[in-house]
């Protein structure tokens, strides 16, 4: 728990839960952060002390919840996920539920190493900026903006994947190259529920809706819903891009099937006319015309090979090799 205010702060940990955790209204904006959600008794028990909707404290504990803004008149009820890169070039994705109550946050995380609020954190020690001097609304700002921080950092690295995938495919397109490209799809899909509906919640934010947001705050709502939208659209530009290079690999594969069949087709036609000579001069009759002759074998050669050139010539003045 930190409580703040423009010249104080008082911060505090707690192992288990033995008192309500909000200092008396009025005199600090107090930030309760929860690590861990999957202790239902201790959720409950935060419930009962601050006179939080059962509906509320059922989604908290649920943590595969669609992003979403929830007013309850005396506070908002808001699920985010947060997203962040792993060291295998992929990223971890963690729900996130935020209480914004008039001079209150609590934030509820499922209890993943880390999270993206160091920078929050070392701005209210510090006293650096405004967040010392604003309200609650302005902490549930810079949470936010954390957050949405954090999915730059995810597709950057997700765009670096999309273009070595991209270099592959036009090298070497292999079952692999499939498999990636469809892996790539899924995360894309997953981030796309995951942008879209954080899209609502901060227009809801940014439009004032609620009297616990300040229109000193909106602003930097705003603010965020822009960056909102950047991310939504890099979203759709790599997934355009993938379906791009599925769509290319089919056809690199079905080119390469047609390469191979014209190659076999190519060599069926030169070797049928070789095949119909070496089938008559191979029949079991004593009476014909060259078998007798001394020189049959080599001029048999000879036309064969005659056959095959010319056929080999016609092939490439068409362009058919």
């Amino acid at each position: 728990m930190i409580s703040f205010n423009a010249t104080d702060i008082e911060e505090r940990h707690f192992q288990k839960l033995e008192e309500c955790l909000l200092p008396p209204p009025g005199t600090s904006v107090t930030w309760v952060n929860v690590e861990g959600v999957h202790d239902v008794e201790v959720i409950r028990r935060l419930g009962d002390c601050h006179s939080f909707h059962p509906l509320v404290l059922e989604d908290i504990v649920n943590t595969v919840q669609r992003p979403k803004i929830e007013d309850y008149d005396e506070y908002l009820f808001i699920v985010l996920r947060m997203l962040r890169p792993t060291e295998d070039l992929d990223f971890s994705s963690e729900q996130l539920s935020i209480i914004l109550g008039p001079d209150y946050i609590f934030t509820f995380q499922e209890g993943l190493k880390g999270d993206p609020f160091d920078s929050v954190r070392e701005r209210i020690r510090t006293g650096k900026g405004k967040i010392r001097s604003m309200g609650s609304d302005y902490l549930a700002y810079a949470l936010i903006d954390a957050i949405v921080d954090g999915y730059f950092s995810v597709l950057e690295t997700l765009g670096e994947r999309v273009i070595d995938v991209e270099e592959d495919l036009a090298l070497t397109p292999e079952r692999s190259t499939l498999h990636l490209i469809n892996e790539l799809k899924k995360e894309i899909i997953f981030l796309r529920k995951t942008v879209w509906p954080l899209r609502e919640a901060i227009a809801f934010l940014e439009r004032g809706d609620s009297h616990l947001i300040n229109d000193s705050t909106r602003v930097y709502f705003r603010d965020v819903y822009d960056h909102t939208i950047q991310v939504i659209d890099t979203v759709e530009t790599y997934r355009d891009l993938l379906s791009g290079m599925l769509d290319l690999y089919l056809s690199s594969i079905s080119n390469r099937t047609n390469e191979v069949m014209k190659f076999l087709t190519v060599i069926g036609t030169i070797f049928m006319p070789l095949t119909f000579l070496v089938g008559v001069y191979g029949m079991n009759f004593k009476n014909l015309p060259e078998l007798e002759w001394h020189y049959g074998y080599f001029a048999l050669w000879a036309v064969m090979i005659a056959i095959s050139l010319l056929m080999v010539a016609y092939f490439r003045k068409k362009r058919w090799l």
